[in-house]
């Protein structure tokens, strides 16, 4: 399949808000993420992307997206056509259903995401993102042993979490103290799995990763 690979900077765009979409992206390094912005300067992360996630799979059948993608760190992305997605969906039946079934858990990911925004409090909802990031990190061996890289800034996880980079600076503060985990030169550490997990109240099914 003919892609187009590009190596972008950390911290810019690769698609606009609002703008055509004639092509689908695979991270196949770094991290990313979706957002919308808001007046002033403000955005809010709708979801992170890490190796092998296809962030913007509607775009096959919605090109024109009704949010902005990003690049969270310095990563490198396939760009697929659509028209070559669809003659692929069309000869292999088997890879028109996983797509599907892409399309599905992205769904449910996005329903627990909003459960959280709308009902856990900050810690809690710090607690959840990580016991999520770890877990689908893990599924791609690039994380193990409840040590992950960690290059979300704070303010990146206040735009995610809803909160203020203050608040996410003293809650972290808090959860280091409490044991929970080590968070240093962009990695993350979980010293305690159980009780990060009980923390979030975190039920892993949404990813269906072993599935």
């Amino acid at each position: 399949m003919p892609l187009i690979i590009r190596t972008i900077e950390a911290s810019r765009d690769i698609k606009y808000e609002g703008g055509t979409a004639d092509h689908c992206c695979v991270i196949l390094d770094g991290w990313t993420c979706c957002y919308q912005s808001l007046t002033g300067g403000r955005r809010q992360i709708l979801s992170i992307h890490v190796p092998g996630d296809l962030p913007d799979l509607q775009s096959l059948h919605l090109p024109s997206p009704d949010f902005g993608m990003a690049t969270v760190t310095r990563s490198i992305v396939a760009f697929v056509r659509h028209a070559k997605l669809r003659e692929l969906s069309e000869e292999f039946p088997t890879i028109a259903q996983a797509f599907l079934r892409e399309a599905v858990v992205t769904a449910a990911t996005h329903r627990a995401w909003i459960t959280s925004l709308g009902r856990r409090d900050a810690r809690q909802k710090v607690a959840h993102l990580f016991c999520e990031l770890y877990l689908r990190l893990e599924a791609v061996s690039l994380a193990g042993d409840y040590i992950m890289p960690m290059p979300l800034r704070q303010n990146d996880l206040a735009d995610a979490l809803g909160l203020t980079s203050i608040h996410i600076n003293r809650v972290l503060r808090n959860m280091r103290i409490e044991g929970l985990f080590d968070l240093r030169l962009r990695r993350l550490e979980i010293r305690d799995w159980a009780a990060l997990v009980a923390a979030a109240e975190f039920k892993p099914q949404y990813l269906h990763l072993g599935n």
